[in-house]
């Protein structure tokens, strides 16, 4: 039985033909000729089962011959704003386990205490859609720039919003025992801060904005640690049953 290969198209159904990253990866390492078969994913949802109907060295044309519209494990959204690490491999694997374990969007935060104030997007988000393929996900996350912290806390947003942080003055509660404890499947964003945790001016500026003080509990984590913790418990927490 041959392995099911899986392509990311944005627009697959108004499209006959594969981006040419894609097309290369098709043609050439995986040799797929004409007639094979080979599904295709949108990130907005939707799963396409296709046939090729041309492969040459450089292009790959398909046809739909079935949609697939899925359904979303996990309630509400997702938005984790992190600042990154010194050692952009850590954020880099952090965000590939994400993108696996699911969810929907990624900001990255320009804090007092931050090591790294630049980073590639266009790196974050190939390592986005490899990992979204890698784990069959037909959405994919929104990748957003860095952006200063005291621009993102200021920003609209919609459902429960989380900081998370290391200081024993503040309190502090439990961010899954939230999650589980509320009910209404509310959208929800979670701020991690850089190895040196925010400033306590920064938390007190965004519990200003509406933010909630929690801890992700006992243990003392690594920031890309933190980030993947918050989002597997926001996923677990808001899973559809």
């Amino acid at each position: 039985m041959k392995e099911i290969r899986y392509f990311y198209v944005p627009n697959a159904a108004d499209q006959t033909e594969l981006p040419p990253d894609e097309a290369t990866h098709a043609t050439r390492v995986l040799r797929l000729r004409e007639g094979d078969e080979l599904f295709l994913m949108d990130g907005k949802g939707t799963f396409y089962r296709a046939g090729v109907t041309l492969a040459t060295l450089k292009k790959c044309l398909y046809e739909i011959k079935e949609t697939m519209p899925q359904e979303k494990s996990w309630h509400g959204r997702i938005h984790l704003a992190i600042a990154p690490t010194k050692m952009i491999d850590r954020m880099e694997w952090m965000v590939e386990k994400a993108t696996e374990v699911g969810f929907d969007e990624i900001t990255f935060l320009d804090c007092r205490f931050s090591e790294r104030r630049t980073l590639r997007i266009d790196r974050i988000e190939k390592i986005v859609v490899a990992a979204m393929k890698q784990s069959r996900k037909p959405w994919i996350p929104v990748v957003s720039p860095m952006m200063p912290f005291a621009d993102f806390v200021k920003m609209p947003c919609e459902g429960k919003k989380y900081i998370a942080h290391c200081y024993g003055e503040i309190e502090r509660g439990d961010l899954f025992s939230d999650l589980l404890n509320d009910k209404g499947n509310h959208d929800v964003t979670v701020m991690v801060g850089p190895e040196g945790d925010f400033s306590i001016d920064e938390v007190r500026l965004a519990i200003s904005e509406g933010y909630q003080s929690i801890s992700l509990g006992n243990s003392r984590l690594r920031t890309e640690t933190a980030g993947l913790t918050s989002v597997m418990m926001a996923q677990l927490a808001l899973r559809r049953m």
